[in-house]
């Protein structure tokens, strides 16, 4: 170190400059601390305020690298299958940049970076035109003096970083050291950058296959215990369609999916909208429920406005559907009451499900519903009544039940 040469020369030097120069050290060294932590804490920044995102994150990087190893220029590369794909830069050319998007890398020996991607070990070309294996097309130079060091998580590469200087101007020891521990510091970053990406893209993924607040749920902490089962109470509403059974029998199976996919199109944005738990929909059978596994206030009342919302936009749906000769109408149940909760299946196919009376009860009454008629089990008119309007209808007699069902129509809320 420069501290130690200037500490063996003390009897050679005037105390006065050796002070001097001792100064002027110490000065060096703590900008370079100064500059490191500066360096880091703008990657914790990023890190804290991105929401994890890994763009910002190596576009911090890069300018981090080029401001910490004196470079005019960084770069960092990501790794992709057999591939080394630019992923930020900082300082370059655009016309350079433009070049290396375009041509990712295969890492060969012509390149540093390729040289950093084969050895797993930094490279220092101190110049390149000195350098004979170096054979990146000149056209594309902007530098005379490079430093590559490998990204690695668990001694796997995941990318590389380049720092460049248009001068000849070779990196010391001291500033190879540096960058290799920056590089280390930034691969935990890249890391955890990455796998908060994979787990929102796979909870994304999962978005499409289960209802929002499921998706949620099974990634979440709570997760495990709520999937186990559990109590709660909670409103059903069932929906299917009337005349369906006739329609498929008569359909083609072109017109039966297209029927199918606009009916479960219309409903799913509705089911969001308002909150509901999407159990399950099979065929024109399709059943929500409200206040599990997120509480909702109002559950009964909610799920009162999303069967009226629905009957709205089937009634719609069906103008169309009886013009193409398809005489189909949406019927509707609610019920509430408790239900036991969780997770439901088999392995390799589980559903978040609720198992019950009420569940059965709101199937039930949704079956015995005419075209455009919702219907409300004696439970959920009692604890909607007063905001909403609904009419008694004849009790009853349905599957599985020994006493004949109170039901009410719902005809519309008035809140």
């Amino acid at each position: 170190m420069v501290v130690e040469t200037l500490r063996s020369n003390k009897s050679v030097m005037p105390d006065a400059t050796l002070d001097s120069a001792r100064l002027a050290v110490l000065s060096r060294e703590v900008a370079d601390l100064r500059n490191r932590l500066d360096a880091v804490g703008g990657i914790l920044r990023v890190l804290s305020g991105s929401e994890m995102r890994l763009q910002p994150i190596l576009d911090q990087i890069v300018e981090a690298a080029a401001r910490l190893g004196h470079a005019d220029s960084a770069l960092v590369w990501l790794t992709d299958g057999e591939l080394l794909r630019l992923r930020a830069d900082f300082g370059s050319p655009e016309s350079a940049v433009a070049y290396l998007r375009l041509n990712p890398y295969v890492p060969e020996l012509g390149s540093c970076t390729g040289r950093v991607a084969l050895t797993r070990r930094p490279v220092h070309i101190p110049d390149v035109e000195s350098d004979p294996d170096y054979t990146y097309p000149a056209e594309q130079r902007h530098y005379r003096t490079l430093l590559g060091l490998p990204i690695l998580v668990d001694d796997e590469l995941v990318g590389v970083f380049g720092l460049s200087r248009r001068d000849v101007r070779p990196f010391s020891s001291d500033e190879i050291e540096l960058m290799a521990t920056f590089a280390d510091q930034s691969a935990i970053a890249i890391s955890m950058a990455r796998l908060f990406e994979t787990i929102e893209r796979q909870k994304a993924e999962l978005a499409r296959f289960l209802s929002p607040t499921v998706a949620h749920l099974v990634s979440s902490e709570e997760g495990a215990q709520l999937l186990a089962g559990h109590r709660a109470y909670i409103t059903v509403v069932y929906f299917d369609l009337r005349g369906f059974t006739a329609f498929a029998s008569a359909a083609e199976p072109e017109e039966l999916i297209d029927v199918i996919g606009d009916y479960h199109a219309a409903a799913g944005d509705l089911v969001v909208a308002y909150g509901g738990t999407l159990e399950h929909f099979a065929g024109d059978g399709l059943m929500v429920f409200f206040n599990d596994p997120v509480p909702v206030s109002d559950h009964e009342l909610q799920a009162a406005r999303l069967a009226i919302a629905m009957r709205d936009r089937i009634g719609e749906r069906a103008i169309g559907w009886r013009k193409r000769g398809y005489e189909l109408g949406l019927g509707a149940g609610i019920a509430v009451g408790h239900a036991t909760l969780g997770r439901i299946g088999f392995e390799g196919r589980y559903d978040y499900g609720a198992l019950g009376s009420v569940t059965s009860l709101a199937a039930r009454l949704s079956d015995e519903a005419s075209a455009g008629q919702i219907l409300l089990s004696q439970r959920a008119h009692a604890t909607l009544e007063g905001r909403v309007d609904a009419l008694p209808v004849a009790d009853l007699q349905v599957k599985g039940f020994p006493q004949p069902v109170t039901a009410f129509e719902l005809l519309r809320v008035r809140v």
